[in-house]
C-alpha cells in the first residue's frame, strides 16, 4: 500500500492543536509546529510529524514543560547561556537563536549555549533563521547516546547534528544540515516501518560487529560515526560528534555523552547525570562584521554557481550544493502534499483519539 498524502495545512493544524492540548501558549504552539513541519517539508521525515507522539509522551511523563520560563542565566555582549526550563526544544532553540542574532546585530557575532532543553527538531531550521538578516547561522545539539566511538562497543554520543546556513545574492543559499553519524536514528526507524534491512556501515551489534538489522539498537547495538569505520574516516565523525557534545552540553551545563536524556519516554533516565537536560549551541555572524554584505553575497553567488555547474560524474545529471535537494523537496511537498507511511499515520490517529482531536 502506498503512503497516504496529507497537505501541509492538514498536518500543521493537527500538530498545532496537539501542542495546544499539551498546554503550550498559542505563540509557542505555532512556533513548535512551524519547526516540526519544516522537517517534513524538507524531506527529513524522521524529525517531522513522526516525532509528535514522542513529544507528547515526554510531556505525559513530566519531562517536557509546556509553559517554560526560558531565561538567560549568564551573558557577555557576544555570548549567553540560556536555561530552557525543560521546554520543548522546538521552542527553546529558536528563542535562543533570536538572542544570538540580537547580539550579532549589536557586536557582530552572537553565540548562545543552551541547557535544560529537549529535542529541537531539525538543526537547519534554527541556522536558517539568520539568512534573512544577512547573517551566517549555525546550530547544533547533543542527543541521547546511540553512537559508539571509533573502536568502542558502547554507546557514548548522540547523532549530534551540525547545521550551517550561508546567505547569497541571486543564488539560493548554502544550507548544510547533517548528523555526525553515517545515518541518523530516524533512518533506522524508517527502515523498521518499511520492514527493510539497513546498509552495511550504518550500525553495529553489541560486540561491535557490522549489522544490517534495523532493530539492532534495541538489542544493545549502536550507530556508527560519520565514516562508518576507521579506514573510511569514522574517527573524524567521532571527533565532530564530540565537538557538538562539548559545545552544546559541557559549555552550557547540560548533560553530556552517555548521560544525555533519552528521547523515548519509556527509556529510564541515566543515573548520576552531570548536567540539566539536553544542550544546544547556536551562533549568528553578521556578514558585514567581516566585509560588505553585498561583496560577500556576490562572491557567494559565483561560488554557488560554479559548484552547481561542476562537471557531473558518469551516471549523474548534476552536482548539488548543500540544501538544494531539501529546497526542491520543500517546493514539491508544499504543492503536492506530504506522504505519511502507514505506521506514522496509525500513531497519529491513536494520538488524536487520546487527545480528543480530529485527524
Amino acid at each position: 500500500m502506498s503512503d497516504k498524502i496529507y497537505s501541509y495545512q492538514q498536518l500543521h493544524s493537527f500538530a498545532l492543536n496537539a501542542f495546544l492540548k499539551m498546554g503550550c501558549s498559542n505563540e509557542d504552539a505555532i512556533l513548535a509546529t512551524n519547526v516540526l513541519l519544516s522537517a517534513d517539508l524538507r524531506g527529513i521525515d524522521s524529525h517531522g510529524i513522526a516525532r509528535l507522539v514522542g513529544y507528547v509522551r515526554l510531556w505525559e511523563v513530566g519531562r517536557i514543560n509546556a509553559t517554560p520560563n526560558i531565561k538567560i542565566i549568564h551573558e557577555t555582549p557576544s555570548t549567553a547561556v540560556v536555561d530552557g526550563d525543560e521546554g520543548l526544544g522546538l521552542v527553546v532553540a529558536p528563542k535562543a537563536m533570536q538572542i544570538a542574532m540580537e547580539k550579532a546585530k549589536q557586536v557582530g557575532t552572537g553565540w548562545v549555549s543552551v541547557k535544560n532543553s529537549n529535542h529541537f527538531g531539525i538543526a537547519g531550521y534554527h541556522a536558517m533563521m539568520a539568512l534573512s538578516q544577512d547573517m551566517i547561522g549555525m546550530a547544533m545539539t547533543n542527543a541521547s547516546a546511540l553512537v559508539a566511538p571509533t573502536y568502542a562497543a558502547e554507546k557514548m554520543l548522540g547523532t549530534n547534528p551540525i547545521a550551517v546556513a550561508v546567505p547569497a545574492g541571486n543564488e539560493a543559499p548554502f544550507v548544510a544540515d547533517f548528523a555526525t553519524t553515517t545515518a541518523a536514528n530516524g533512518k533506522l526507524e524508517i527502515a523498521q516501518r518499511k520492514n527493510e534491512s539497513i546498509p552495511t556501515g550504518w550500525a553495529q551489534d553489541a560486540e561491535g560487529n557490522a549489522s544490517n538489522d534495523a532493530y539492532i539498537l534495541k538489542q544493545g547495538g549502536a550507530l556508527l560515526p560519520l565514516g562508518s569505520e576507521k579506514e573510511l574516516g569514522s574517527h573524524k565523525g567521532y571527533a565532530l560528534g564530540s565537538i557538538v557534545d562539548i559545545f552544546s552540553a559541557v559549555l552550557s551545563g547540560a548533560s553530556f555523552g552517555p548521560w544525555a536524556p533519552p528521547f523515548p519516554a519509556y527509556v529510564p533516565m541515566p543515573e548520576n547525570m552531570p548536567g540539566e537536560g539536553l544542550g544546544h549551541f547556536l551562533g549568528a555572524m553578521r556578514i558585514d562584521a567581516f566585509r560588505p554584505a553585498a561583496d560577500f553575497k556576490l562572491n557567494m553567488d559565483i561560488w554557488l554557481n560554479r559548484f552547481r555547474n561542476a562537471k557531473p560524474a558518469t551516471g549523474h545529471d548534476k552536482v548539488y550544493v548543500a540544501g538544494d535537494i531539501e529546497r526542491a523537496m520543500e517546493v514539491e511537498r508544499m504543492q503536492n502534499g506530504i506522504p505519511l507511511v502507514k505506521e506514522v499515520e496509525k500513531d497519529l490517529i491513536q494520538l488524536a483519539e487520546k487527545l480528543k482531536l480530529d485527524f
